[in-house]
């Protein structure tokens, strides 16, 4: 058949054969894809299906109304939280916590990997591990309530050895003091989750070349210029990753430290854009504010995410996009 100049041609069918090894791909894991449903069914219900409730950011969202019968108000909400008193406070905590968090943390479970993986004994390795990582598991309800106990300035355990060593003449009130709330919260956060995140640099180094430490060896360097100039190296893409994926979530300063951990003295240091959220949004039922304030952290992750990515790229490292 001629094919007129101008005229649109049929779009391309998949070739036949490429048809039926599709269908023989999907045959032979027909089992995993099955295992697979449930988990496809809970992202949609949990992940997908709320995202209809990002309506309400540009509504007055009355629920006896629902969605479809709330008044429209454009960006009324979004104009009223960049108005807030409190904006300046609530991002400099939830970014001071955020990036604290993050470089601690990072060269916390990097320290704690790199010296993991010098040690020869595997039993000794396996036991540090297991126990620095087991706190990943505890619920911060826990944790928050067992850092209250040990630092109480009644009979807390740290103020109690601290005048028995001199070191001090009247116990601390360290969840009273403000400007000790950011470092005892990182501190908390790095105790809980290093040894989680040392497991991924621990992955990471067991794919080193071991010819690079024998030729080392030959050239006679120590364990220290192996870890600097070899195993560090090695494991850089992996470090740069996790930076550009926690660089998104840099408005996220975590909810469960400040909630549980802050109180009404140390309120200007302790409250960030999570707890506020609650606070709006449950507590004074302002659900299209509080949506508003979650769509806006969104939007500035993804930009975040995006910037970083291309930073990380522009400067030869591994990026994730």
């Amino acid at each position: 058949m001629n094919h007129v100049p101008g005229e649109l041609l049929p779009a391309a069918s998949p070739p036949i054969h490429q048809r039926n090894h599709i269908w023989r791909k999907i045959k032979r894991q027909k089992i995993l894809l099955l295992f697979s449903v449930p988990f496809a069914i809970w992202a949609a219900v949990f992940c997908y299906a709320p995202i209809w409730g990002w309506i309400m950011a540009f509504q007055d969202y009355n629920p006896g109304k629902g969605v479809t019968g709330s008044p429209w108000v454009g960006l009324k909400h979004f104009q009223a939280f960049f108005q807030e008193e409190m904006l300046y406070t609530l991002l400099r905590n939830t970014i001071a916590i955020s990036v604290l968090n993050i470089v601690v943390g990072t060269f916390g479970a990097v320290a704690l990997a790199l010296l993991l993986n010098e040690v020869k004994g595997v039993f000794f390795k396996r036991t540090v591990q297991t126990v620095s990582y087991l706190p990943y598991f505890i619920s911060y309800v826990v944790v928050a309530n067992l850092f209250l106990t040990l630092l109480s300035p009644s009979d807390g355990t740290v103020n109690r050895l601290l005048l028995k060593l001199g070191l001090i003449d009247k116990p601390i009130f360290f969840f009273a003091e403000p400007h000790l709330f950011w470092v005892l919260v990182v501190l908390i956060n790095v105790w809980k989750n290093i040894g989680w995140d040392a497991i991924i640099y621990i992955a990471a180094m067991s794919s080193v070349d071991t010819e690079l430490y024998d030729a080392a060896s030959v050239d006679g360097a120590g364990r220290w210029r192996k870890m600097w100039h070899i195993t560090l190296p090695c494991i850089r893409p992996t470090i740069v990753v996790l930076l550009v994926l926690s660089a998104s979530g840099i408005l996220n300063a975590g909810f469960d430290p400040s909630y549980l951990l802050g109180n009404p003295m140390v309120h200007d240091y302790s409250e960030v854009i999570d707890t506020y959220v609650y606070r709006m949004g449950l507590g004074n039922a302002m659900y299209s504010y509080a949506t508003a304030i979650g769509l806006f952290r969104l939007v500035v992750s993804l930009v975040l995410l995006y910037l970083v990515n291309r930073m990380a790229k522009r400067l030869g490292e591994d990026n994730v996009l």
